[in-house]
């Protein structure tokens, strides 16, 4: 793993930091291809809203620019970390009146994943932990991660690829790691997410491709059992593109033809890596 803090090759971060002590960050997960970062300037404008919300500084974007390249300087493929953090500022809660917010950029390899859960589709399941409801900190990759990480530690089956997650009153927000589109009369659903859950890259950039293609997107708040009795089903993040559904605790979902035309389309217009990128053992 290349990493840099603050624009110095490094691996450790002060015990006293906020991220370790209350996960007061923000981060971003960015795909790689061809040594480029797909979405950069998506990415970079959900960070700024990130760090407007948790009223951090914004760090120069040239300058993080300039050291992501640095880092991505010698790899082909890949996902780019960027995590600001609050920095250090003792025992308590309240911060120091001037944060010194650390920059940490850091390459991993694309994870493994066997290029039929692009084909063929994922097994999912439905997690028990659910995600609290705070409109403040909706849409936002913040450092809090504690419900995805219990959510993800309640399977170890490798078949099943992802865990879907409700909020608190049971309506269906988002996967452990994804965010997932219905597929209903010809049209697109996703959940709504003011109040809680990611705002994905890739998430916004199928609801484009559906607009550029006429297909209508509602957002929509609504139970699981609503999300259950759709057409099709399908996964999206800015690291794996698309991932049709086939199956949800034992119920069967079609590999049907809107689907496969979104997921071509973000493969052939270059919007996520291609199924060849990852490597075919599976994680």
């Amino acid at each position: 793993m290349t990493c840099l803090i603050n624009g110095n090759v490094a691996t450790t971060l002060a015990a006293t930091d906020r991220a370790t002590q209350y996960g007061d960050a923000v981060f971003e997960t960015v795909a790689v291809v061809e040594g480029e970062p797909l979405h950069w300037e998506r990415h970079w404008q959900r960070l700024v809203r990130g760090l407007d919300v948790l009223r951090l500084p914004v760090p120069d974007e040239a300058l993080l620019r300039a050291e992501a390249r640095e880092v991505l300087a010698s790899t082909a493929s890949g996902v780019l970390k960027i995590l600001i953090t609050a920095g250090s500022g003792g025992r308590g809660y309240r911060r120091p009146a001037r944060p010194d917010c650390q920059r940490i950029l850091s390459l991993h390899p694309l994870p493994s994943h066997p290029p039929q859960r692009w084909f063929d589709g994922v097994t999912v399941r439905v997690c028990r932990m659910q995600l609290a409801q705070q409109p403040v900190l909706a849409g936002l990759k913040h450092g809090n991660r504690l419900e995805q990480v219990l959510a993800r530690a309640e399977w170890d089956a490798p078949e099943i690829a992802e865990g879907l997650m409700c909020d608190t009153d049971g309506a269906l927000v988002e996967g452990t790691m994804s965010n997932i589109f219905a597929i209903r009369d010809g049209g697109l659903e996703t959940p709504d997410l003011s109040r809680c859950g990611v705002a994905g890259v890739m998430r916004e950039v199928i609801m484009e491709l559906a607009t550029e293609q006429q297909i209508v997107v509602h957002e929509r708040r609504a139970g699981l059992d609503h999300w259950l009795q759709a057409d099709a089903l399908f996964l999206c993040n800015s690291v794996i593109g698309v991932w049709p559904v086939a199956d949800v605790g034992g119920r069967p979902y079609p590999l049907d033809s809107l689907t496969r035309r979104l997921r071509d389309m973000v493969v052939e217009r270059g919007l996520a890596p291609s199924p060849a990128h990852f490597r075919s053992t599976p994680p």
